[in-house]
């Protein structure tokens, strides 16, 4: 069946959100919970969640650590250098090629793609082997989550060196700790130091001198890009409260917050305080007075910021439209910004409250969020079970669908509302790989992995029809494309 034979009717129900009155079923909150804060079930997996039941295995997807990943999961990820290498040694074996590139033409410039290739390649592998095999699959949803938060684009200069070590280091060890912890170490990191140029962030009156001059000739000046995003999106929201001159005065208590490539090649230095670079005059941000303390300005920042009200209710908000529904309950947001106060930012914390919601819960939010273009494509990997020999096939639609992996040039990230996705070129798309995938599959047996995800109308449809279509049929449905 070709793709535009599905498309009105797969557009109709899909612009129609759920409306499910009656009390869940456990198959059905078993569903539920796989496709909320799981990339939805694999083989086996409602069936071991209805037998655990929802609040443990909620817990238990709350301590990741507790978990442990499949030996073939393990020995794959130790086998990409480019994931397991501390940041200084990628970038340095990618400096490397870019000067062959230059200095000895063609063949120099072959080198620099094929290394580049393998770098972007091995971080690929990393993200979406985990994404389809990891039993920590909330780890996997908030890794997507958090990077999307503290977006950097791989495809910048350095970056492309970097974004294995971003992931690894700053976005994975806090996705479920303090959020100012987590703040912290993405605004420390060299990934996100080089994408919006806080590295090259200086005093107005800084003057390189001497072996400064050379590598730093292009820091001179306030650079703003950071301090905005810092608190437009990271933070405060851009209904913040902050005004343009509090964005000045952030640049200015971060400047000398910078990292040295030789360094971190040499050394793996990742951040380092440049105090001749830093504007240490005076300085009223937030309506409140800063003294002059070099490094302990910018900390100061991300303490307040981390703490604020608006922070706690922007952070809350991005949230429950990920978790819940695309125009999140007002009620449910504040009540998650009441815990992330209380908690000090916690972040666990206010998952718990999220998940434990009635709202998070409720009949009438069952599958009323659509998949983004990584939600659909890792979920019908995990449901299909095939075998991920090669990750290209998977990058390439992803590709096609609009949603590179690591490919969001700009800092606000990938959305994951259903008006950001939903349109009738992407809905062919998502079909036509459905339907490559869908050819040797067992209908039922996929069927029976998605369980009470698909409803009794979507059931009978695929059933009446021939049964070279139905695996096809289920894995392009309304149903499926929604969670």
């Amino acid at each position: 069946m070709k793709p535009s034979h599905w498309l009105a009717p797969t557009m109709a129900l899909l612009l129609q959100l759920p409306a499910q009155a009656a009390p869940l079923t456990p198959e059905q909150l078993s569903a539920h919970l796989l496709n909320r804060i799981a990339f939805g079930p694999a083989p086996g997996d409602i069936e071991r969640v209805t037998r655990m039941g929802a609040q443990r295995y909620i817990d238990s997807q709350l301590m990741p650590e507790a978990i442990a990943l499949p030996a073939a999961l393990s020995e794959r990820l130790r086998g990409l250098d480019a994931v397991q290498q501390p940041a200084g040694a990628v970038l340095g074996e990618y400096l490397e090629v870019r000067k062959e590139a230059k200095d000895e033409g063609e063949e120099g410039k072959a080198r620099r793609r094929a290394v580049v290739s393998r770098i972007a390649l091995q971080t690929d592998e990393a993200r979406i082997a985990r994404a389809i095999d990891s039993p920590r699959q909330l780890e996997e949803v908030m890794v997507d989550f958090w990077f999307n938060h503290f977006n950097v684009f791989a495809g910048k200069g350095l970056d492309r060196a970097l974004i294995a070590s971003y992931e690894r280091d700053a976005i994975r060890p806090y996705a479920f700790g303090s959020f100012r912890a987590l703040l912290g170490a993405t605004a420390k990191h060299p990934a996100m130091l080089y994408y919006l140029d806080n590295w090259l962030s200086t005093a107005n009156d800084y003057k390189p001198r001497g072996a400064a001059a050379g590598p730093r000739a292009k820091a001179s000046g306030l650079n703003e890009n950071y301090a905005r995003e810092l608190m437009e999106l990271h933070t405060l929201g851009v209904d913040g409260g902050y005004t343009q001159k509090d964005v000045t005065e952030l640049a200015r208590m971060l400047t000398g917050w910078t990292y040295l490539p030789r360094t971190l090649v040499r050394d793996n230095q990742s951040f380092q305080f440049d105090a001749r670079r830093h504007d240490d005059g005076a300085k009223q941000w937030l309506g409140q007075p800063v003294r002059a303390r070099g490094e302990a300005q910018g900390e100061y920042a991300l303490d307040v910021l981390a703490m604020h009200p608006a922070t706690a209710h922007h952070v809350s908000y991005q949230l429950a439209q990920y978790f819940v529904r695309d125009d999140p309950p007002p009620a449910l947001v504040e009540r998650m910004a009441a815990t992330w106060l209380a908690s000090r930012g916690d972040i666990r914390s206010v998952l718990r409250t999220l998940f434990a919601s009635a709202e998070f819960l409720a009949p009438e939010n069952v599958g009323a969020k659509f998949k983004t273009p990584y939600q659909f494509v890792i979920s019908t990997a995990r449901a299909s079970a095939v075998p991920l020999a090669d990750v290209k096939p998977l990058l390439g639609t992803l590709n096609r669908l609009g949603m590179p992996l690591y490919g969001c040039q700009t800092p606000d990230g990938y959305k994951n509302t259903q008006q950001a996705w939903l349109n009738p070129d992407a809905l062919s798309r998502r079909i036509a790989f459905a339907n490559g995938l869908a050819g040797d599959l067992d209908a039922a047996a996929l069927q029976a992995t998605l369980g009470a995800a698909i409803s009794p109308r979507t059931q009978a449809t695929v059933a009446d029809s021939p049964p070279r279509l139905r695996a096809a049929m289920l894995l392009g449905s309304p149903d499926f494309m929604q969670r």
